[in-house]
């Protein structure tokens, strides 16, 4: 990373290469454990003056990859922070591809919440002719839930109230703004070495879809995260798919292993019923006449819920009623996110998030000082219009180029990519 342009010092580019000072800022190593990962993070702290000696030793590079495009770990030159880069490859290739890529700038650029992450900046982009890939910088996050389900670190019932107390506060806001996720997976929920928690990767998100007769996508959801009426071929869907993953990733917080891993959707589905049972005709309304088929042709199951309470010590009645709301079939009975946070299971989640670890609430001298809002929403909810006028590559890419300049606005000095550090030239393979 170099700063922008307007320090006179800096050589001007060549054509099509971002301005920039011609040595990469010195990062700081990111540990993939969250344990590891608080070493670490004491370490850049205290040594932040030393960053250019560190230059040798710590270097930038790949912390992970996301439904579409790569996430370095970098240090940003302005304060020697470590931020997240992520590179949107690819992104004019055709029109889909550019309209996606614009919503989730966009959905980025609009998130305001604490579990939910959003655009810190992004890096100025060269002359449009030159412009073919965005990198948004966002908050450092240390480890992911998929990191810490298969490590060997204990989980306690604590961890397990405040990871999904966050889980669910942070899909409340985005189901409050309109938005399906439809990609809430482990690897999608990052986490820092204090326990908070952001949901991440909206390559895949969009706006809900208030007609019923309109068809949605099929093509989302990891598979072993995917809720029954996406697998039995519904044409149109709600935010409880998002519910459904949630529930998926609470059993396997409990138990330490995937809920349902079957090899195939056919199969995921068979997974599904045999836990909850043959699902009625009514719930299988929106089901395409083949997956209806498939379910009415095979031997009626009855359900076998109880079988929750062997995932662990930690399957209270609490923690399997609670579960039995979100794993259900008929995505219209299934629990809201806002239900789901009213749940007794989730009172010592929010006590303990909101007494030590959350940005809304602080201490004084005489006490702890609460927000009167503890699980907010967003309003006005997040407007999709922008999209229904995008006609063509050329007119997207000049209107995302014009939007990049105007979020920088005002702001910092305006960050690029430094095209001569060596950390660059593996980023664009």
């Amino acid at each position: 990373l170099g700063s922008g342009p307007q320090q006179a010092y800096f050589p001007s580019p060549a054509p099509g290469q971002a301005p920039g000072p011609a040595a990469a800022a010195a990062p700081a190593q990111v540990q993939a454990a969250a344990a590891a990962a608080v070493k670490a993070h004491h370490h850049h702290h205290q040594h932040a003056h030393h960053l250019q000696q560190q230059l040798d030793i710590e270097p930038d590079r790949p912390i992970g990859y996301g439904a579409f495009g790569v996430v370095w770990s970098v240090t940003d030159p302005r304060d020697g922070k470590r931020v997240a880069l992520k590179k949107m490859p690819n992104v004019f290739q055709n029109l889909v591809s550019c309209k996606r890529v614009f919503r989730e700038l966009k959905m980025l650029c609009f998130f305001k919440h604490d579990n939910v992450l959003s655009a810190l900046d992004i890096l100025q982009p060269p002359h449009i002719d030159y412009f073919e890939e965005i990198y948004v910088v966002t908050e450092l996050m240390q480890s992911d839930l998929h990191k810490i389900i298969v490590s060997p670190q204990p989980l306690s019932s604590d961890h397990v109230k405040v990871f999904l107390y966050q889980i669910l506060r942070g899909l409340k806001y985005l189901h409050s703004a309109g938005i399906l996720h439809r990609d809430i997976k482990p690897g999608n929920l990052l986490v820092n070495s204090n326990c908070v928690l952001k949901i991440c990767d909206f390559g895949l998100a969009r706006v809900e879809e208030p007609d019923e007769s309109r068809h949605m996508t099929q093509e989302v959801v990891t598979q072993y995260y995917r809720a029954p009426e996406i697998l039995m071929g519904s044409r149109h869907y709600s935010n409880a798919i998002d519910i459904w993953s949630v529930g998926c990733i609470f059993a396997e917080l409990l138990g330490r292993r995937i809920l349902f891993q079957a090899q195939s959707p056919i199969q995921q589905l068979d997974l599904i019923t045999d836990l909850l049972g043959t699902p009625s005709l009514e719930a299988m309304r929106t089901a395409c006449e083949g997956a209806r088929a498939h379910i009415l042709r095979g031997p009626h199951k009855q359900p076998s819920l109880p079988v929750l309470y062997t995932l662990s010590s930690q399957a209270t009645h609490e923690a399997v009623h609670l579960l039995c709301r979100m794993l259900v079939f008929d995505p219209s009975k299934r629990i809201s996110a806002k239900d789901a946070l009213a749940h007794p299971y989730l009172d010592e989640g929010r006590l303990r998030y909101h007494t030590c670890m959350c940005k809304c609430c602080y201490t004084t001298s005489s006490g702890r000082v609460y927000t009167s809002d503890f699980e907010p929403v967003t309003n006005p909810k997040f407007d999709d219009g922008f999209e229904k006028n995008l006609t063509s590559v050329r007119q997207v890419k000049e209107i995302i180029h014009q939007f990049i300049l105007e979020q920088q606005k005002g702001n910092r000095v305006p960050l690029c990519i430094n095209p001569q550090s060596a950390a660059f030239k593996s980023f664009i393979r």
